[in-house]
């Protein structure tokens, strides 16, 4: 039986070692998160699910403030860094199968997977973040393990795959929700004094009235009341109403966004295979990215949002309008487009203060993601200072700058004295069944990030 390598394979990974690129960008895909994440922990449901009616948002800023994180920002971020998640498997893997011929890599990658997927379950149910994604990262991060080996061509085309499989379920869900309108337009149009109505048409006809008055004002106006008393409420009641919804994300909704994952995953794969995400590629493919990916993503996004705004966030005048669900498709080229613009900013030398300045906040991504739950929930959450729900939209972005500065000064100051980040710390120390090292020594080793 081979001896486990912990010598080896344990140690720090040295400064030469590091793409200091990467961790640029993880740091800048780590702050853009919050732009998104912010509302769910500001604002009640279902303000935060994209309906301005209910804290009566309609023709002010907050509208203004709204289409334009909708329209450019909505995704990309999140992208990005599901992008550097999966060239953070090759990257990882690589080099540990550098290191060791034998299955002492596949056997850390697992190992350190099956630890995020418990800092996920501790991240959902005692930071009680229900948007959390370190437990479908880490199931997805088993899955991607099959196809490590594939070349950059065929990664893509499982990009494209999972771009249409998640395409058709969007439209499958809405075109479910069509039929039940379909149906129970039909039945009311029954003159009854004549034909009686079956039970099966009954239940198609409560249906449609079920879906219509949850759409409407009062009926959403009454889940933000409801969402704001539990949120607000005491620990016992905040908890339950949380562990729920993150229960939910864990399972339905893991599996209704899988493919959106993988999606980005297998690109980020890709990408670094190819050099794209290295900075080696081409300048002209990095353009190609963002004119291409921001002309068509944001004018998709654009005719993606006018829907909500001509129905006024009415979700059953919505579904009965609608013809088809692009925002996947929209997501993917906006997404593309903001990462070659990135790219061209690293290459054109002129924002190297960017870069090193997101750099330490990419190498502690883990530490900074749980970090901002904590922030956040402290702030808004009924058990901390208590303003969920008190705060317009676009107030909640102040928030959300204030955090970026203290993240950004916390991560240079601590990594000034140390390695690893925290939470890097602990999860790489957890890999290897071995304490690593915290303290800076002058060896000039760094961590990993969360790659």
């Amino acid at each position: 039986m081979t001896n486990q390598p912990t010598a080896t394979l344990a140690a720090p990974i040295s400064q030469q070692e590091r793409i200091t690129l990467l961790d640029s960008l993880r740091g800048i895909a780590i702050l853009g998160i919050l732009l998104m994440n912010i509302t769910g922990f500001a604002l009640p449901g279902p303000a935060y699910r994209n309906d301005l009616g209910v804290m009566n948002e309609i023709g002010t800023i907050n509208q203004k403030v709204w289409f334009v994180v909708e329209w450019a920002f909505e995704g990309s971020q999140r992208a990005l860094f599901s992008i550097l998640f999966g060239a953070g498997i090759i990257l990882f893997l690589s080099r540990q199968e550098k290191r060791s011929g034998d299955l002492w890599p596949a056997d850390y990658f697992f190992r350190r997977q099956l630890w995020l997927l418990v800092f996920g379950l501790i991240h959902a149910y005692v930071l009680l973040w229900f948007w959390e994604i370190l437990f479908p990262y880490a199931c997805c991060g088993m899955i991607l393990f099959t196809f490590r080996k594939l070349q950059p061509k065929a990664l893509i085309i499982a990009a494209g795959i999972c771009l249409l499989l998640m395409t058709l379920r969007e439209n499958a869900d809405l075109y479910r929700e069509k039929a039940i309108i379909h149906q129970g337009e039909i039945i009311t149009r029954t003159d009854t004094t004549i034909t009686k109505l079956n039970a099966e048409q009954k239940d198609q006809l409560q249906a449609m009235v079920s879906l219509r008055e949850r759409s409407s004002l009062e009926s959403r106006k009454k889940e933000m009341e409801g969402n704001l008393q539990k949120v607000r409420g005491n620990f016992a009641t905040f908890y339950k109403y949380q562990s729920e919804r993150s229960f939910y994300m864990e399972t339905v909704g893991m599996f209704t966004f899988i493919w959106d994952i993988l999606l980005f995953m297998f690109l980020g794969m890709a990408f670094y295979k190819n050099g794209i995400l290295t900075g080696n590629a081409p300048i002209k493919i990095y353009w190609l990215m963002c004119i291409i990916g921001l002309s068509a993503g944001l004018i998709l996004s654009w005719y993606r949002l006018q829907p909500y705004l001509t129905y006024q966030f009415n979700h059953f005048n919505y579904t009965k309008n609608v013809r088809f669900e692009f925002y996947e498709i929209s997501r993917v080229f906006r997404s593309i487009g903001f990462f070659g613009l990135i790219m061209l900013l690293y290459r054109s030398n002129l924002f190297k203060w960017l870069f090193a300045l997101m750099r330490p906040v990419g190498q502690m991504a883990f530490t900074n993601y749980l970090m901002q739950s904590f922030l956040c929930g402290l702030f808004f959450y009924g058990i901390g200072f208590g303003y969920f729900g008190k705060l317009e939209r676009y107030q909640i972005y102040f928030v959300v700058f204030a955090i970026w500065f203290i993240e950004i000064i916390w991560s240079h100051a601590w990594l000034r004295y140390f390695r690893f980040g925290p939470f890097e710390w602990l999860w790489r120390s957890l890999t290897y069944w071995k304490k690593q090292p915290l303290k800076k020594n002058n060896s000039n080793t760094d961590t990993m990030g969360i790659s």
